[in-house]
């Protein structure tokens, strides 16, 4: 498929989310040819030095009207590719395509194995994996009068919400009731609460986060949980105790570390999802044919690989037929057209996407590996 007119040219210029890049619409696009041209780079003298080894070598394989298009895809994002980085700026992916007229550049906070490939496709697996440890979460700090939101946004940390209420503790000799001053003082706390339920609602809606962590002292964060609505309430990863008047670098530390927690207990309970549906019979896949079949028919619900799974194979540029390795025709039997050797996990995953399947990478998994390091949780 050919990308869209508004899809052409996407320049960002600050540090964005990987959760921000449109991933679905790049496993959309391939051509017959190799036209895009795909960078992963650090934006410091090592990586320009790699990248610079990397294209020289691409340049002296390819020859004719490759290598030409090859030599202006540099050079349309050259300026992006060997450049200082911008302000919290660690790394940066560029797809460029100069037969396509096309060009994107997405700045990151984080960290990327520099690397250079020219395919029929934007080389998308990298970001895969990194989408997968970077989903972007909320914490919230709460007490009985403070609250602080944070959106973790691929190590990008943005407060986003900072509400406060005043309560007395006490009341002078010979004024209100005490039961009085009890009442006031709970009605407060729960307008408070309320107050930052909207906020939480306000920022989470639309957004495709992890998961929301709550931390705070004492008995507001239950409290709060309770006023959640149960679509809120679904994402809470836990309620944490800690220490009152926490700095921000702590909270987000905390955050971080049991995101990364929930994360691995998320995908350990994905493989173990996929080894019960295989001993139970359940509608399920494994190994890359079957896989590759159940993708074809649109009957994959959730994608489940292990994180550093290669598998050579082919893959026909025209009816993209992929076949597991084996060595490549120079013609599709199906089609005859032309062939390309490809990371069979590369094209699996962009046919997830394609297909609306959920993609699970695992980082280490007995089972997962005794049955082709992939598979599948099946819709039927």
């Amino acid at each position: 498929m050919q990308p869209e007119e508004n899809f052409l040219k996407i320049i960002e210029r600050r540090p964005i989310s990987v959760m921000d890049i449109d991933v679905k619409t790049l496993a959309s696009i391939y051509d017959e040819r190799d036209v895009y041209l795909t960078i992963y780079t650090t934006l410091n003298d090592s990586s320009h030095r790699y990248i610079k080894k990397r294209l020289s070598i691409m340049g002296d394989v390819v020859d004719g009207e490759l290598k030409e298009n090859l030599m202006k895809s540099v050079e349309m994002a050259e300026e992006y590719i060997f450049c200082n980085p911008l302000p919290g700026e660690r790394s940066r992916i560029i797809f460029s395509s100069y037969v396509k007229g096309f060009l994107h550049v997405y700045p990151l906070a984080v960290d990327v194995e520099p690397m250079a490939v020219l395919d029929t496709s934007p080389y998308l697996l990298p970001l895969a994996k990194l989408r997968d440890d970077y989903e972007d979460y909320a914490v919230l700090y709460v007490d009985s009068s403070t609250a602080y939101l944070y959106m973790v946004r691929s190590d990008i940390v943005e407060k986003v919400s900072h509400l406060k209420t005043y309560l007395k503790n006490r009341h002078k000799k010979g004024g209100m009731s005490q039961m009085r001053f009890n009442r006031l003082r709970r009605e407060s706390i729960e307008h408070f609460l309320d107050k930052v339920v909207e906020d939480l609602r306000r920022e989470v809606s639309g957004t495709d986060i992890r998961g929301i962590l709550i931390l705070g002292p004492g008995e507001a964060k239950k409290s709060l949980y309770e006023e959640l609505p149960k679509e809120l309430r679904g994402k809470v990863i836990e309620l944490l105790d800690t220490e009152s008047d926490l700095k921000e670098v702590e909270i987000v530390r905390i955050g971080d570390e049991r995101s990364l927690e929930d994360e691995v207990e998320r995908s350990m309970r994905s493989a173990e999802e996929l080894r019960e549906a295989v001993l139970k019979g359940a509608p399920s896949a494994y190994g890359p044919e079957e896989v590759r079949d159940a993708l074809n028919t649109s009957r994959v619900r959730k994608l489940i690989i292990l994180k550093d799974l290669s598998i050579p194979g082919w893959i026909c540029e025209r009816c993209q037929r992929i076949e597991v390795g084996k060595k490549p025709p120079e013609r599709c039997p199906s089609c005859g057209g032309l062939t390309s050797i490809v990371d069979v996990v590369e094209e699996l995953y962009e046919l997830a996407l394609r297909t609306g399947a959920e993609v699970e990478f695992v980082l280490e998994n007995d089972f997962l590996k005794s049955v082709g390091g992939i598979g599948a949780i099946l819709r039927y």
